[in-house]
């Protein structure tokens, strides 16, 4: 590949394809973000970040000016171009079902401006052998491409960081698309592992998967302290320190956000719904919001309270809401408590929020729903229940 071969990302403007886009435009590519999202895309094109990522504001204001790097509705774009990144997820519908063939009939939109030679890498998480589906799609349609699947595997806020030290798999059939997926990932300066397409797909499953079961193993023990009158985080503290066996052992929080969850209940139906940890894990994980209802309601009392929930992004130093357990906290208080205030000066999506001094400054009890390491020396005279042991006082209720 030349040092000025043209790259489309298809959703190219999103918390995966941004980042992605704009790193290879500063490893030499030239770089087109392709978006349904016209004010998305007007916005990256105008040097604005339409969500917060680290360090990325001032690389796109940069490969914008070296024209590398830049942002379109238009699907003819596709066909200047020599590799076609597909960052379109699997979706999962509110029965929890995913739909295998929602990137296939992404590509079929896209399929007039495919053709013969270009390398078509799938980037998101996928159904397993969705990437076959795509291989014969395309054979069907007569049309000589390479396809890979090169899962992302990076965490929102340290996108840039990760692309360049995080080693990438590339799940490929075929000598030409695997070398060819290599070439353009190891312009990033990271180490390639070479799998199957199909132990790539597992790979980005069960990685998800096992951190959604461990965050569910610390939230089911936290209960059970919690129950028992003992402070979960001080017993958990005592494990970990200089025992490095339990050293992963995480803290009790929300486990939430656009992947895990959904991960999880793909490999639960790709398994027939065989998947009694990813089950249990879920109602754990879930089910924590009412349990801190619940036991928030013991101790303080709800009714007739005005209750603040402090932080409605998904995690900590995150702007966004998507599949945020704090909104589920939200709608469980409405049924128990006078009213439920909700901040987080992070997020502008959400028109129902109020200041964050606001809520400080009014409610009775306070939640900590996301936590921003701002939340640590915040002043409110309310108690506050917080589950992450952010402010260091411990997560007894």
């Amino acid at each position: 590949m030349s040092s000025r071969t043209q790259v489309t990302v298809v959703g190219g403007c999103g918390h995966v394809g941004l980042p992605l886009g704009v790193s290879l435009s500063t490893s030499g590519f030239s770089v087109t973000a392709l978006d349904t999202n016209s004010r998305a895309v007007n916005e990256i094109n105008a040097g604005n970040i339409p969500f917060f990522e680290e360090g990325l504001d001032a690389l796109l204001q940069q490969e914008l000016k070296s024209n590398r790097f830049r942002a379109t509705t238009e699907k003819a774009v596709l066909s200047t171009s020599e590799v076609v990144v597909v960052v379109i997820g699997t979706p999962v519908d509110e029965h929890l079902n995913p739909d295998p063939t929602s990137i296939r009939n992404v590509l079929a939109d896209l399929a007039e401006f495919i053709s013969d030679g270009q390398l078509i890498i799938l980037r998101s998480t996928i159904f397993p052998g969705v990437t076959r589906m795509v291989e014969e799609f395309f054979i069907n349609q007569g049309k000589k491409v390479d396809i890979s699947f090169c899962p992302e595997r990076i965490a929102e806020g340290y996108a840039l960081t990760e692309l360049r030290s995080l080693p990438q798999l590339i799940g490929a059939r075929t000598d030409t698309a695997r070398l060819r997926s290599a070439e353009v990932f190891s312009r990033l300066g990271i180490r390639i592992i070479e799998v199957s397409p199909e132990e790539a797909e597992l790979a980005k499953l069960f990685t998800n998967t096992w951190r959604y079961i461990k965050f569910a193993a610390a939230n089911q023990l936290f209960t059970i302290a919690n129950d028992f009158g003992v402070d979960f985080e001080r017993v958990r503290q005592a494990i970990i320190t200089d025992y490095p066996r339990a050293a992963d052992m995480p803290g009790a929080g929300f486990a939430a956000g656009p992947c895990l969850f959904k991960d999880t209940m793909q490999l639960a139906a790709f398994n027939n719904n065989q998947f009694t940890l990813g089950h249990s894990s879920m109602m754990v994980n879930e089910g924590l919001p009412l349990y801190l209802v619940s036991r928030a309601e013991r101790r303080f009392g709800l009714q007739g309270k005005r209750v603040g929930i402090l932080g409605m992004a998904f995690k900590g130093e995150s702007d966004d809401t998507r599949s945020s357990l704090a909104y589920k906290l939200k709608h469980v208080l409405q049924f128990r408590c006078e009213s439920v205030l909700c901040a987080d000066d992070n997020v502008s999506t959400d028109p129902h929020l109020i200041p964050e001094s606001d809520l400080l400054n009014s409610a009775d009890l306070v939640f900590i729903g996301a936590p921003h390491r701002r939340y640590k020396t915040v002043e409110t005279k309310a108690p506050v229940i917080d589950i992450w042991n952010i402010r260091g006082n411990g997560v007894l209720i």
